[in-house]
């Protein structure tokens, strides 16, 4: 009887802390117990946002800032998970560039790894010449230099997406009827084909066993694997019989470039492009500046972009220079496909990256046993123009926007435009509509805005992704109460 006095004297007394302590979950977490540092829904309360053109992809992206991780790590398992899940835009074999923001410590810093050209003769003569492969090295770079979360731990989402199989999404299913009759007639690539003989419908399963085993090989030997070990030789071997070599010289060589953005000044913000040779960063700075004269005048802009990008493809030069003195015309050929992608975590930090496969699909083959699509050379296929840019305050060291821009030629316009309409709202207006309008066609902007800076007032942060795609923009707050339910 004692006992059972005892027993609910004690459950009554924890109900009532536990009501007394329903407005503090971090109390609640040191006294009933919760997640650990690593697992879903650690974060008590805003745990940053990441967009992209994919959902699962910003989904496992959404997983690691709600598990500790920084936007650094998020975007690491985005861009392995685009790896697998958008396959015709992001891949190993591909490449991009991306930014990096962490206050207050520094200034944002690029992290280039952009698609190389073979250096090895027989590889350039080759009817489809394949790019070195960039993708992984980039994403080590920016681990190595932010990232808090293991790598191996990182791409175990996009290895048990691939070994298990994941619902094609609309933007996959999108990309393969465009390049269907010429992909599938790549052995290689019969993963890509259903039953009735044409492409892969949106959510049907896509099994990609022999890219599951690659990654886990780089999980469990480390990106060098890829570069100079077993992975690599395969790679060789496998991209050979494809019929588009890579040298083996070329692979051990890859590595990626840490450089200085293109600055731009707007108010008491600063703006920071992707830098040269990843040309749509200058054609997104001039085409900003532009639109900083005449917000209304996005058809002068859009010139301007491709007349910047122009010249720069045609004599070279320096962003600086360049930008002061811009030319009046100029034209591109038309431009491969790229996805791109934002990430912010709780602190502030912030990582927006664009990719690219050199083409949809790339060279439209697969090193077949690794599963790598194998992607497109520059100097076969015009480059794309890769546009993304960070703002952020110097003077209080705090994130304010960040945009990845796609589509084609109109990809820095689509970052330039973006940042000029979420740059211009007032934070003083929490009732006014974030990114009012879209981008001009046919630019697409994945962004992540906080109209009174962070750290500080996230609830003034808004991400969306753009309205014409079939993307994801999530973030927000976590509970992990909700979490287990």
């Amino acid at each position: 009887m004692i006992a059972r006095r005892r027993r609910a004297v004690l459950l009554a007394l924890a109900g009532s802390l536990a009501v007394g302590l329903s407005g503090c979950k971090s109390l609640q977490r040191a006294i009933f117990g919760g997640p650990h540092a690593g697992t879903p829904g650690y974060v008590i309360g805003f745990l940053g946002a990441a967009v992209a053109d994919e959902p699962r992809a910003a989904l496992e992206a959404r997983v690691i800032l709600s598990s500790g991780g920084n936007a650094a790590d998020a975007a690491t398992t985005l861009a392995f998970t685009l790896a697998v899940t958008l396959p015709s835009r992001a891949g190993l074999g591909g490449g991009g560039g991306c930014l990096a923001y962490f206050p207050p410590a520094h200034e944002p810093e690029a992290i280039l790894f952009l698609p190389r050209p073979p250096t090895d003769q027989q590889a350039a003569a080759s009817d489809r010449p394949a790019a070195v492969p960039m993708l992984a090295r980039g994403l080590l770079t920016l681990q190595a230099r932010y990232g808090t979360v293991p790598l191996a731990r990182l791409i175990e989402p996009a290895e048990g997406l691939a070994r298990y199989g994941v619902p094609v999404s609309s933007a996959l299913a999108r990309d393969l009827k465009v390049v269907a009759p010429a992909l599938l007639l790549d052995r290689g690539a019969a993963l890509f084909s259903a039953a009735t003989g044409g492409p892969l419908a949106e959510g049907t399963t896509l099994m990609q066993p022999d890219l599951g085993a690659s990654l886990a090989q780089i999980r469990i030997n480390g990106t060098n694997d890829l570069y100079a070990g077993a992975l690599a030789k395969r790679l060789v071997t496998a991209a050979a019989e494809a019929g588009s070599p890579i040298a083996a010289a070329d692979l051990a060589a890859a590595r990626a470039e840490v450089a200085t953005p293109i600055m731009v000044e707007a108010g008491s913000e600063r703006v920071a492009f992707l830098p040269l040779p990843a040309d749509g960063g200058l054609a997104a700075a001039g085409a900003f500046q532009a639109l900083q004269k005449n917000p209304n005048d996005t058809k002068a802009a859009q010139s301007l972009a491709l007349a910047l990008a122009a010249r720069y493809r045609t004599a070279g030069g320096t962003a600086p220079a360049l930008l002061a003195a811009p030319p009046s015309s100029g034209t591109l050929p038309p431009l491969p496909a790229s996805t791109a992608f934002v990430v912010l975590d709780r602190k502030g930090g912030a990582v927006a990256c664009s990719l690219t496969m050199g083409n949809l699909f790339g060279v439209g083959r697969i090193a077949r046993g690794t599963g790598i699509v194998l992607a497109a050379s520059p100097r076969a296929w015009p480059p794309p123009l890769l546009a993304a840019a960070i703002a952020w305050n110097p003077h209080r060291h705090a994130f304010r926007a960040e945009v990845g821009g796609s589509g084609q030629e109109g990809a820095p316009l689509a970052v330039a435009d973006a940042l000029r309409m979420t740059l211009a709202m007032d934070p003083k207006n929490p009732k006014a509509p974030f990114m009012p309008k879209p981008v001009p066609d046919p630019g697409r902007a994945n962004v992540i805005a906080c109209l009174n800076e962070l750290p500080g007032k996230e609830k003034t942060c808004h991400w969306q992704a753009d309205p014409r795609l079939s993307g994801l923009a999530t973030g927000g707050e976590d509970d992990w109460r909700e979490l287990e339910k």
